[in-house]
């Protein structure tokens, strides 16, 4: 990933094209230049063929120019940096900044490509882009632009896998208005690829982004719960939360409590039966620092014994 920054400085982090993606787009650019100007040719030959041979000289010299130099800038220009090879590729010619590009930045990289990929036929181009950090060739660099990819491969969605039922409502009274949007993010992550991590390594990184959370709530971590655990029922209490703000503001504009049955405007949050049971929808067992082991959840009583916390997850 490459981070550009806009005039807004705002950080973009855009994935650039190598040389075998770019080469390919070039070639398939080349061969449907090629054909354009092959196809003109014989027409124009046709058409000229009463003319002395100074003249169809010149007019051959005027449409190699016009249709293999020509045409490509046109082309990236009308279509902000999208040629025929780079749209087959998912690729994209984008400023430094990540904006699109305009005539002048098409115009540079079309006068200097004459010269890097059809005089040496892409020996200067393909040399400048394996020294480049972000693959440019020379054309780029004169032009301030950068190639990206467009397509980039979309990875399996994270899912944040839900606390364990002896942990549902335990955290209702957190005061969570000091947490960060970071550390909420970061704590995300976690869930999503704890699974992927060495057990050890997770361990630790569960200790700390708890210890941190924690820190921010005014509330230590209950002894006896696991760090992944605990970031587990924090992350689905702030869920519910959102999700009754979300019932109570509704976009029927109740903005509180429901009325009476029929009233018009009112918006009422759910309401939970005090019999429901959280679906335990995930192993009961948690990654703990050591690799031959697991931390379960502790053993209760009959559930029929236990008072029920009239807690349901969001849907």
């Amino acid at each position: 990933m490459s981070e550009l920054v806009t005039g807004e400085a705002v950080a973009l982090e855009l994935r650039p094209a190598r040389l075998p993606s770019r080469a390919l787009a070039v070639l398939l650019d080349l061969v449907a230049a090629v054909a354009v100007y092959v196809a003109v040719t014989i027409a124009l030959v046709a058409a000229t063929a009463s003319l002395d041979e100074a003249a169809q000289t010149a007019i051959s010299i005027a449409l190699f120019v016009l249709v293999l130099v020509g045409g490509p800038i046109l082309v990236e220009t009308l279509s902000h940096g999208r040629s025929l090879g780079k749209m087959a590729c998912g690729l994209r010619v984008v400023r430094d900044d990540g904006g699109p590009i305009r005539f002048r930045h098409a115009l540079v990289r079309g006068l200097i490509g004459v010269i890097e990929i059809l005089m040496t036929l892409g020996v200067v181009a393909c040399i400048a882009s394996l020294v480049s950090a972000r693959g440019r060739r020379l054309g780029d660099v004169f032009a301030g632009t950068l190639v990206v990819r467009e397509r980039v491969p979309v990875g399996q969605a994270g899912f944040v896998p839900p606390p364990p039922p002896w942990l549902a409502g335990r955290f209702s009274g957190l005061d969570l208005s000091a947490v960060p949007d970071g550390l909420w993010l970061a704590v995300r992550q976690y869930l999503t690829r704890m699974g992927q991590l060495d057990p050890q390594v997770g361990w630790s990184m569960a200790e700390r982004l708890a210890a941190d959370l924690a820190e921010r709530t005014g509330a230590p971590v209950p002894p006896g719960v696991p760090p992944a655990a605990y970031l587990a029922a924090v992350v689905q209490e702030r869920q519910a939360r959102e999700v009754r703000r979300a019932f109570e503001h509704g976009p029927a504009g109740g903005g509180g409590p429901a009325g009476p049955a029929g009233s018009a405007g009112a918006c009422a949050p759910p309401v939970y039966p005090a019999a429901a049971v959280v679906p335990d929808v995930r192993p009961a067992a948690y990654p703990s620092a050591d690799p031959g082991a697991v931390v379960r959840a502790p053993q209760e009583g009959p559930s029929a014994d236990r008072p029920s916390t009239g807690f349901a997850p969001p849907a």
